[in-house]
């Protein structure tokens, strides 16, 4: 079996393609663990975070390094794979409440709060009456957070921050 790599790799032709084949091996595992695990790109549709987010065409950039809700607070808009759908169904909501919060269910029908348990958040879209969002389904397990959105891309550039600011004396 040595010698058959051997008489290969002494052919210049050879030695160029299984050089070629490595690289592009070594390519793909980089893309794939960048894509897994720090940053991925995703394309928007439907309009519960207008106007945040267009009903269609918008990309967005999620960083995974806020995977599992690692550093998310009120406020934030994360992607998470919705509860009621399995795996295959990702959305993009903000978060209103974190482990320990109080809020309010509903705010278009009544004044009912309900506290976020632990290892949960509370999500909705911004645009209230067109979001299906944690008050048709409840609180999200923290543990389905996939990331971040930190930036739209397209159309037009934005990024993102956390709008809220600390109240000053």
């Amino acid at each position: 079996m040595a010698s058959i790599f051997r008489r290969l790799a002494s052919t210049p032709f050879l030695r160029a393609q299984l050089r070629t084949l490595i690289r592009a091996g070594q390519t793909f595992f980089f893309v794939h663990l960048f894509w897994e695990h720090f940053y991925c790109v995703g394309v928007t549709t439907g309009a519960s975070m207008l106007p945040t987010i267009n009903i269609a065409g918008d990309w967005i950039v999620i960083s995974k390094l806020y995977s599992r809700g690692r550093g998310i607070g009120v406020g934030d808009m994360v992607s998470y794979v919705r509860p009621v759908d399995g795996p295959g169904m990702h959305v993009s909501k903000r978060i209103i409440g974190m482990p320990g919060d109080w809020v309010v269910v509903d705010p278009e029908r009544g004044d009912e709060m309900i506290k976020v348990p632990p290892g949960h958040c509370w999500t909705t879209g911004d645009n209230l009456p067109f979001s299906n969002d944690s008050r048709h389904y409840g609180p999200v397990p923290l543990a389905l957070i996939r990331g971040k959105v930190i930036a739209r891309f397209k159309p037009m550039p934005k990024f993102f921050e956390n709008g809220l600011k600390d109240i000053e004396d």
